[in-house]
């Protein structure tokens, strides 16, 4: 099976040159899509349904970072390992603590100013980790730097995730 990169012509890394994902993803996508197989066979039509999930699947994994990084790991023989691998650096689950209480606060106080200034702190936090993780995957080859960084993106994109679930909750 193609990876991901393959799938759409593109070369194996962290940074993605996203109009070429995007140009190759459309372009795929007019050619598998069901909607072109309407009036074929029965399994014309479900390996159309096939690759579409594929394609889709894959683009979806491509444009996002915690996924993208962890397709490139995974390429490289390496399990970023979510669901075992909990440990972090103690400043980082130490900031992660507080960055929970703060989102407590401003949704306990309906503190939309609060709020805000949390997301513009994750949003930093998370585009300077896409930088680091950036270089140890294209420029450093470093992996375990790498599987490190994509855990604690993974936490940080579970706090954005919570923070706009408090501005709903609260709007």
């Amino acid at each position: 099976m193609q990876n991901h990169f393959d799938l759409f012509g593109l070369q194996p890394a962290f940074a993605v040159d996203e109009e070429r994902l995007e140009r190759a993803y459309r372009e795929i996508q007019s050619r598998v899509h069901p909607d072109r197989y309407a009036h074929a066979g029965d399994a014309e039509r479900r390996a159309s349904l096939q690759w579409t999930t594929r394609v889709n699947e894959a683009y979806r994994a491509l444009k996002n970072p915690v996924q993208r990084a962890s397709h490139l790991l995974e390429l490289q023989g390496v399990d970023v390992a979510f669901e075992t691998n909990t440990a972090m650096p103690a400043d980082f689950l130490t900031e992660q603590l507080e960055l929970r209480e703060a989102l407590e606060d401003a949704t306990g106080s309906k503190d939309l100013g609060a709020l805000e200034r949390l997301q513009k702190r994750i949003d930093a936090d998370k585009r300077s980790l896409q930088e680091r993780l950036g270089e140890s995957l294209d420029r450093k080859k470093d992996y375990a730097v790498a599987a490190d960084l994509v855990r604690e993106l993974k936490f940080l994109e579970k706090m954005d995730a919570e923070i706009d679930a408090a501005y709903e909750a609260i709007e």
